[in-house]
């Protein structure tokens, strides 16, 4: 009986043991990386469940995955619309030249930057979220930048009032970092009457408002 009883402690000892290699184990040798080539693709496999599937997994560099969103008929549909319904404009009331400094408010993964570097000014541009090379985040409450450090400040966003906890903050914020004599571009859903904007933007003045018709929308 105890001789027994040593066979099974042996063999539940060396069972725990192979256990414990197991769970220490490095990647398995049977999991390859994709043998394709790198592609201008942004993968839509779903997440990994498995250390094998983590492995397979490619990782799309920056410049790569901007090239591709560049590459397609909505990004050059946008640069199109935004160039003739805001750009014509501001240029038209001398508020954006050629080498103006232009913050971007919101600007998502980068259109509005792309199109402002085709027109030829110098930008600097923040989001709530990074995404390169474009885009990085700043806190839009506490701008970090100097006073008068740009010509214009400019949102596409429809939402880049309305979803701010405090959207006065980030009027004031837009203000003092525009230079005397620049201006403020933004884009709203709806309408909006001039005392409004004077509630909020206190240090400036309304100089035109117009319907445009951007993406479609």
């Amino acid at each position: 009986m105890a001789r027994l009883v040593t066979h099974v402690s042996i063999a539940l000892a060396a069972i725990a043991a192979l256990s414990l290699l197991y769970l220490l184990r490095p990647t398995s040798i049977y999991c390859f990386p994709a043998s394709h080539p790198l592609a201008l693709t942004i993968s839509h496999t779903p997440f990994p469940s498995t250390s094998c599937d983590a492995t397979s997994c490619r990782v799309v560099p920056s410049n790569h995955r901007l090239a591709k969103l560049c590459a397609s008929p909505c990004w050059r549909y946008h640069a199109t619309s935004l160039s003739t319904s805001m750009f014509l404009p501001l240029y038209g009331i001398d508020i954006l030249v050629a080498p103006s400094r232009v913050l971007c408010l919101a600007a998502s993964v980068g259109h509005t930057v792309d199109d402002f570097h085709a027109a030829g000014t110098r930008d600097t541009t923040w989001d709530l979220i990074d995404f390169p090379l474009l885009v990085h985040h700043v806190d839009p409450h506490d701008l970090p930048f100097s006073d008068s450090a740009f010509d214009l400040v400019f949102s596409d966003d429809l939402s880049v009032t309305s979803d701010l906890l405090f959207p006065s903050r980030l009027a004031r914020e837009a203000e003092h970092v525009v230079r005397r004599g620049g201006g403020i571009a933004l884009m709203l859903d709806r309408e909006v009457e001039d005392v409004v904007v004077a509630t909020l933007f206190k240090g400036s003045r309304v100089v035109d408002v117009k319907d445009v018709i951007l993406d479609g929308s």
